[in-house]
C-alpha cells in the first residue's frame, strides 16, 4: 500500500470532481432558463409601453384634430406641434412630451399622413416578433393578425387609409429646410 493512502479511499476519487462538474451544468442550465424568461418579460414589458405611449399620441393626435379653429389645419404636420398648441384662443398641450420608441430607444417613429401632409397616426420602426395578440386595448389598429411590432397601429379618429409613410427623422429634417436621408 502506498504511503498516504488509506484502505477504502480508491472507491471515492473523482468522485468530488464529478460532482463539482455536475452542479457547474446545472447552473448554466438554471442561468440560460432565468436568461430567456427575464429576455420574455423585458419584450413585454416594451410592448406596454408602445401600447402607453402610442395610445397616448393618438389620443393627442385626435384632441388636436377635435379641438381645431376654423380654418386651421385639422392634423399637425410634426410631432413637435402636438406639444404646444397655439392656434388661436387659449395654448393648449395635447402632448406632454415626445415619447421615443421603447424598442429602438429613440423618437423615430414612422408617421402616417393623409392627403394633405397632416399626421394621422403612427407606428413603431421595430420590426421584433410579438408576445401579446390578444387583449389589446381600443385603438390599436393590426390587433390579433399584427406579427410584429411594426403592425401595431395607431390612428386617431376616422382616417381613412394614410396616403403617405415618411419616417419621423425625415419629417424633422424636410421640416427643418433639410433634405431627408
Amino acid at each position: 500500500m502506498p504511503i498516504g493512502e488509506r484502505p477504502g479511499r480508491s472507491a471515492q476519487r473523482g468522485f468530488t470532481y464529478l460532482l463539482l462538474l455536475f452542479i457547474v451544468a446545472a447552473s448554466g442550465v438554471a442561468a440560460a432558463t432565468l436568461g430567456t424568461r427575464w429576455q420574455t418579460q423585458a419584450q413585454r414589458e416594451r410592448e406596454a409601453e408602445l401600447l402607453f405611449r402610442g395610445l397616448q399620441i393618438r389620443q393627442a393626435l385626435q384632441q388636436y384634430h377635435d379641438q381645431s379653429p376654423d380654418g386651421q389645419p385639422r392634423r399637425p404636420q410634426q410631432l413637435q406641434d402636438l406639444l404646444v398648441d397655439a392656434r388661436g384662443g387659449p395654448v393648449r398641450h395635447p402632448l406632454r412630451q415626445l415619447y421615443a420608441d421603447p424598442f429602438t430607444g429613440q423618437a423615430d417613429w414612422v408617421l402616417l399622413r393623409d392627403a394633405d401632409g397632416g399626421i394621422v397616426g403612427l407606428h413603431s420602426r421595430a420590426s421584433v416578433p410579438l408576445l401579446r395578440r390578444q387583449g389589446l386595448p381600443p385603438g390599436v389598429e393590426g390587433g390579433s393578425t399584427a406579427t410584429t411590432v411594426d403592425q401595431w397601429q395607431f390612428l386617431a379618429g376616422p382616417a381613412s387609409a394614410p396616403a403617405l409613410t415618411q419616417p419621423a427623422d425625415a419629417q424633422a429634417a424636410a421640416s427643418a429646410g433639410g433634405t431627408p436621408p
